[in-house]
């Protein structure tokens, strides 16, 4: 049994009502929720001229391997409606692996920790929020440090 953490969000339509979907395909094809962070609002990152993001960091017990994971995530985001366009565009869901377990994976489809996310105050923040003496597996910090140390410039507001 493998625990990950993964980081939902969407920016398009009803995105409370997006991130509850995608909360149950989690559940029903990938593994049981065992926490569940508060849902954040921030103003889009990269892109910057477009809707604010609902983020979302889920924490779940899976049986499936790390590439099975990713591609039973994938699969949720197409069945969902996600159409993947302009890279860090408008999006109804988007579904990123932060961490498995102490797990550093690198492969073309999956990196494992998520390379951005010492880099990204909505994926920290609702992390810290379940998992604060969690240690990233590749810099030794915990995600309180790591967040503490973040220089996104970005507000991350709970909602």
């Amino acid at each position: 049994m493998n625990r990950a953490y993964l980081l939902t969000g969407g920016n398009i339509g009803n995105r409370m009502d997006y991130l509850s979907r995608a909360q149950n395909l989690i559940e029903q094809f990938c593994g049981e929720i065992v926490h569940l962070s508060g849902v954040y609002e921030t103003a889009a990152w990269g892109l910057e001229d477009q809707e604010s993001f609902y983020n979302q960091v889920i924490c779940i017990d899976t049986a499936l391997e790390p590439e099975a994971l990713m591609k039973q995530i994938l699969a949720i985001e197409e069945q969902m409606g996600r159409i993947r366009t302009i890279k860090m565009g408008p999006r109804i869901i988007d579904i990123d692996i932060l961490l498995i377990d102490d797990l550093i994976i690198n492969t073309p489809l999956l990196t494992v920790p998520h390379p951005f996310l010492p880099e990204r105050k909505f994926a920290l923040t609702p992390l810290n929020e379940i998992a604060p003496d969690l240690v990233h597996p590749v810099l030794n910090k915990t995600i309180s440090e790591l967040l503490q140390e973040c220089k996104d410039p970005l507000n991350v507001y709970k909602i």
